[in-house]
């Protein structure tokens, strides 16, 4: 039983890591699946890799707070009305959520209506490495030819439809594909259209809210079995950990884009993908990859 709740601690702190940096938690938790595995049944399994990302968007509300709490009147810039109730709502942080939910609707709208047929045809070993291996060259040649252009959008407020709309085109891409990475393909597609660094990592994180919650929702709603006291246990250790390690993972990518590239990442990319092909031609990694 101890062993188990050290597990769940080593899958909370994967997911705390691996969701944040653009170098896909699926690929990780396909590698990791092999060597630590859960005591627990395979529908519970599914689940608790996907739930315990809340733990990793309730970071994204503990930091981002200020930014992306739309109601007070303290530092109300942009109120809707100098009066009345409308002085209490801020204007810019409503559009910016209706940018982001702009931003969910192709991703949810193929996960809603394709979401069995993806995880049994695509959730694999092998499209999970090729993924990891071309958005990884993606990140490197993108880095490359934006390297002295000047960007066109520096905050997220300046992000208009059209870019929300795009960022959720390559969000879309991480939803088909697993091993794309959900902030990978965001943030790379974000910046190959003009938008800083810092811009495009912080509408991910904000990005990140609804789609998760939903992911979650979703294996909750579908989920048939009976859960244990042993199984709650183990998945609020891992959403615990999940959240621990995300404050610290989010302030420090944050710090590190403001002075480096993406092409760091793009490299490990890369060499995971081409890891993970060794691996299963080697009959080390057969089993089907579980989405996260």
């Amino acid at each position: 039983m101890i062993w188990d709740y050290f597990v769940a601690f080593i899958f909370g702190l994967v997911e705390g890591v691996t969701e944040w940096l653009p170098v896909s938690s699926t690929g990780h938790m396909i590698i990791l699946n092999e060597f630590l595995n859960l005591n627990v049944s395979a529908d519970f399994y599914d689940l608790y890799l996907v739930v315990i990302q809340l733990g990793a968007i309730i970071a994204v509300l503990v930091i981002f707070w200020k930014d992306i709490w739309p109601f007070g009147i303290k530092n109300n810039e942009h109120p809707f009305s100098d009066s009345g109730i409308g002085r209490y709502v801020m204007k810019d942080k409503i559009i910016m959520w209706l940018k982001i939910v702009l931003a969910c609707v192709p991703a949810a709208i193929v996960g809603v209506l394709f979401d069995d047929w993806l995880d049994e045809h695509l959730y694999n070993y092998v499209v999970v490495a090729v993924a990891l291996i071309v958005f990884g060259v993606a990140f490197i040649v993108v880095e490359q030819l934006m390297k002295n252009k000047k960007t066109i959008v520096n905050t997220v407020n300046q992000l208009n439809w059209g870019h929300a709309f795009a960022i959720g085109l390559f969000q879309l891409l991480a939803a088909i594909f697993p091993g794309a990475s959900r902030s990978g393909s965001t943030i790379v597609g974000s910046i190959a259209i003009g938008i800083k660094r810092e811009a495009a990592a912080k509408f991910t994180f904000f990005l990140a809210i609804p789609v998760m919650l939903g992911a979650s929702l979703l294996k909750i709603v579908k989920f048939k079995g009976d859960v244990t006291g042993h199984e709650v246990g183990l998945l609020i250790v891992g959403m615990i950990t999940a959240f621990l390690v995300s404050l610290l993972v989010i302030n420090k990518l944050m710090a590190f884009i403001k002075k480096h590239s993406f092409t760091c990442f793009g490299w490990y990319r890369i060499a995971l993908g081409v890891l993970i092909l060794i691996l299963g031609f080697a009959g080390v990694i057969g089993r089907v990859a579980t989405p996260v």
